[in-house]
């Protein structure tokens, strides 16, 4: 009988123990676990690469993905440059401090906005189309970006959003070097691969941040 008892003692306190040392999973949001939800939490930015090319038809994929995006007015100001010759980024991203993480990538995407819109008036269905400065353009090119980032992640990849516009120092180069023209702008430069490193998705929320029904 007493053995019985010190073996259940022993029992109870190493699963205690066992217990204590368990760090709990982290959990995306109460209740809910599902693979887009695990996609966009596991989400990083990736700055070194390994020589492995990317198949064309996750490219494809991704760009896809990018055109899915919500766009006012289903306006899709975006165009895309796809660079891999690296040969030639000296001078698409002259005086760019992330040339380092752009010569490691498999991929350089250059992400572009018509920064006009062409349409006829609202409120004269009936008149020609006019063409006018777009609102909505930087909205528009932000989700469609996040959009490739998450589907870079949902492949295996890994990328990193560099900015272009409103920096002319950077963007000035891409637009010339890659014909780019007016009034179409480099919103920005999207490094992508396959990871080198282990990079680890941070954990960004704050509760604090949110406020219901006012301020």
């Amino acid at each position: 009988m007493k053995r019985i008892y010190l073996l259940s003692v022993a029992l109870l306190t190493a699963l205690i123990v066992s217990s204590c040392g368990k760090k709990e999973a982290a959990q995306p949001t109460a209740g809910v676990d599902n693979e887009t939800i695990r996609t966009i939490m596991s989400r990083k930015s990736v700055r070194s690469f390994t020589d492995q090319p990317i198949p064309a038809e996750y490219m494809e994929t991704m760009l896809k993905a990018a055109m899915a995006a919500p766009t006012g007015s289903n306006i899709q100001p975006w165009h895309f440059v796809v660079l891999t010759d690296k040969s030639q980024y000296e001078k698409v991203f002259e005086n760019n401090f992330n040339m380092r993480i752009f010569n490691s990538a498999a991929a350089v995407v250059v992400f572009c906005a018509d920064t006009t819109v062409t349409r006829v008036p609202r409120d004269n269905p009936d008149a020609a189309p006019v063409t006018r400065p777009s609102g909505t353009w930087r909205d528009d090119l932000g989700a469609c970006t996040e959009n490739f980032l998450l589907a870079a992640e949902s492949l295996g990849l890994g990328a990193v959003w560099t900015a272009g516009y409103p920096y002319s120092e950077r963007y000035a180069s891409m637009k010339r070097e890659l014909g780019i023209p007016d009034p179409i702008l480099p919103y920005c430069a999207v490094a992508v691969g396959y990871p080198a490193g282990d990079e680890q998705p941070k954990d960004k929320w704050k509760p604090e941040r949110i406020h219901y029904e006012k301020w």
